[in-house]
């Protein structure tokens, strides 16, 4: 068949990867101006401002979908909460970590987070996982390991709160599959959307510095690339399946890469190069295994590709 005659299917999947690819370029640079920002203010100044543009567009979408009050009707709240607690957690403890780690090692680690959802899936959701999954995982914890090995990253409470930060993530990810199973992706959104406003305002107000109108003007960016961002994502989601472009999510790390040397004149090292490969190896393999074995993804579009 020519590329003329492709079905229309094949053209939206081609689509929707090429709507990821930019939704991780969105983020990734997101991540750069956040990383300028948490330097001179507070992690949790910056991550309020950050989810007020999240929480609207999450609300948003919800409103499209149900009332709101009908939206947040649960079979499950009690894990609902959760869920929302946990990617707040998750958005605070990456801020925490863009103060100090570079962005090339920050989201190499970060990337651990797909093998993590493997093995919380374990005890959360009931799974079985095969000696195969197990290996890749095993595999993946070692790249890691060789990315904040002695003389290589600094280990510092940065790299501590970008483990924290994958881990709340990937436990998060697998509520996220478990709530699925009980509630509308409308309720798991209104949830998510108003849990994380009322916590980080809570929480962020109390840091709260005056801005500079450049700084001002940055935050603006930030919440602008939150809503094109996540729009760009739902709208590649409604094009193709999640477990078709979740590994296109992989190409944030030489993303990550590119603009700590742009913006920051940072250089990864080789061998933290090598173990952030490992990582991403053992992450397609054990995404693969999962396509293969049919364990559900669920894809949820309010966060999906970037954790913030």
């Amino acid at each position: 068949m020519s590329a003329l005659s492709a079905s229309p299917a094949a053209d939206n999947i081609g689509r929707a990867i090429t709507l990821t690819l930019i939704t991780i370029g969105v983020f990734g640079l997101q991540d750069a101006i956040s990383k300028l920002l948490v330097q001179d203010y507070s992690p949790f100044q910056i991550s309020m401002m950050r989810y007020w543009g999240f929480g609207v567009f999450a609300l948003f979408l919800v409103l499209r979908q149900a009332p709101l009050r009908q939206a947040l009707t649960s079979r499950v709240p009690v894990w609902q909460w959760l869920r929302g607690a946990l990617l707040m957690a998750d958005i605070w403890l990456y801020a925490l970590a863009l103060q100090t780690v570079p962005l090339g090692e920050l989201q190499a680690i970060s990337l651990v987070y797909p093998l993590m959802v493997t093995l919380f899936a374990i005890p959360i959701l009931g799974e079985k996982v095969g000696i195969f999954r197990f290996v890749a995982v095993g595999v993946g914890f070692t790249g890691a390991m060789v990315i904040v090995r002695p003389g290589g990253l600094p280990l510092d409470w940065g790299v501590g709160y970008a483990i924290a930060s994958a881990m709340c993530y990937a436990v998060y990810i697998v509520i996220t599959r478990k709530v699925s199973r009980f509630d509308s992706a409308a309720t798991s959104m209104a949830y998510a959307g108003l849990i994380g406003l009322g916590l980080s305002t809570m929480v962020g107000v109390w840091f709260w510095e005056p801005m500079g109108w450049g700084d001002v003007a940055l935050v603006i960016v930030i919440m602008a690339t939150t809503c094109i961002g996540h729009g760009l994502m739902v709208y590649a989601l409604s094009m193709a399946p999640a477990s078709v472009v979740q590994p296109f999510n992989y190409f944030s790390l030489p993303w990550a890469i590119v603009l700590s040397i742009v913006m920051f004149g940072h250089v990864i090292d080789p061998i933290s190069l090598i173990g952030a490969a490992i990582v991403v190896a053992a992450g397609l393999v054990v995404m693969a295994r999962e396509r293969v074995k049919r364990v559900p993804v669920t894809a949820d579009p309010t966060t999906l590709p970037g954790k913030d």
